[in-house]
């Protein structure tokens, strides 16, 4: 039902309803890139906070939400905000550089590359 109202929203929404839809979007997001991954919930929380799967996830919420780097961080166990932010704009440059250059794996992919 949130979801519905995001293309709906505007300036004379409240915050909280704003955070609500944000969160909602998050949590599909979310749910949807474990799928991907073939993880459940538990490795969000096994992994090491640099772990490309859970910087593309983070990278996709940055680009598809408002939500901040400091629930992002808290969401997915990527630490500190401040480390957080600085992991995911240097995964995030990489994927960028990645792309310039023709590698267009999904973000996260693994290459077999030698």
């Amino acid at each position: 039902m949130l979801e519905k109202l995001e293309p709906e929203m505007g300036e004379n929404h409240s915050g909280e309803l704003r955070l609500e839809v944000a969160s909602a979007k998050a949590a599909r997001i979310i749910r949807d890139e474990l799928k991907r991954l073939g993880w459940k919930e538990r490795n969000l929380i096994a992994t090491r906070k640099s772990d490309a799967g859970k910087l593309a996830i983070a990278g996709r919420l940055r680009r598809e939400t408002t939500l901040t780097i400091g629930k992002i961080a808290h969401r997915l166990h990527l630490g500190s905000s401040k480390s957080a932010n600085a992991r995911i704009h240097e995964w995030m440059r990489a994927q960028a550089k990645e792309s310039v250059n023709g590698n267009l794996n999904q973000p996260g992919e693994k290459t077999n590359a030698k």
